[in-house]
């Protein structure tokens, strides 16, 4: 299981670059383009996306959240050649592991790993020991942020598992966004799906997810910065306690920290 032959850490020496791959849609393109996949069904939205932008589509799957999983599980069933990566951050937990190693062999594809240019030793030899205690917004930045940057170089979209319920700031989120963190286009097929469908969905067609969503895990992301909750607890809670951060950074707008305040939170990836 260990280590991931499709990991993909490249020259260390590389920084973050972001290509513009596509010509950016215009609003009232973004606008259309969205309002036309409105009421259509997620796998509808990902038929579209197949089929405007593949090849050059990503499909970002956590193996921790439920909704990279219907996502994937629904994807295999459009296309199997389109790209299926997660952000391995050296420090996921071994049943997000080995959940990507049940999907690799149940859906016949290989996930592709993007890491840190930086070991956990190099980070440490850097910035000092547990940086994630200290500062998580520079160690989301450096293990996760600049990762995805590289997962999405050369791509004309990507998938991501955004949903309007997951809080206030994301309710007027669309199905057909411009990305201008990573310079591409956003898609969010789950954007009307709620928190119950996407349960159902799972196990109404037996996907398999995290099983540590079975142990008081409702959010799952590093092992250094998630903890299991308390019955009634806010599904996040367990995520960067005591820490003024709900996400990681990759659905923030440059120019803010990612816990730069308590009601923007992640979607898939984080």
């Amino acid at each position: 299981m260990w280590p991931p032959s499709s990991c993909k850490r490249k020259d260390r020496k590389q920084k973050m670059t972001v290509q513009q791959t596509d010509a950016r849609p215009t609003a009232e393109q973004l606008i259309a383009m969205s309002a036309s996949l409105e009421g259509k069904t997620p796998q509808e939205i990902l038929q579209w996306a197949a089929r405007e932008y593949q090849p050059g589509l990503a499909l970002a799957c956590s193996f921790g959240g439920p909704s990279g999983m219907v996502l994937l599980d629904m994807m295999m069933g459009i296309d199997r050649k389109v790209e299926v990566f997660y952000l391995d951050t050296d420090f996921l937990f071994p049943e997000t592991y080995r959940l990507r190693d049940v999907c690799a062999k149940a859906y016949g594809i290989q996930p592709a790993g993007y890491m840190s240019l930086l070991t956990p030793f190099q980070q440490e030899q850097k910035h000092g020991k547990a940086l994630w205690e200290r500062d998580p917004d520079l160690c989301c930045q450096i293990r996760k942020v600049e990762p995805n940057a590289r997962a999405l170089e050369r791509k004309k979209a990507w998938i991501s598992g955004l949903r309007r319920d997951q809080s206030a700031t994301r309710k007027d989120i669309q199905i057909v966004e411009w990305d201008d963190k990573f310079n591409l286009l956003k898609i969010n097929p789950l954007a009307a799906w709620t928190e119950s469908q996407v349960w159902t969905y799972i196990l109404d067609h037996s996907v398999p997810y995290n099983e540590l969503h079975d142990h008081n895990y409702p959010s799952i992301g590093c092992t250094n910065c998630t903890k299991p909750v308390l019955p009634g607890d806010d599904a996040r809670s367990g995520r960067w306690q005591g820490q003024d951060k709900v996400e990681c950074g990759l659905h923030v707008p440059d120019g803010q920290t990612a816990g730069y305040n308590r009601l923007h939170e992640d979607g898939e990836g984080a």
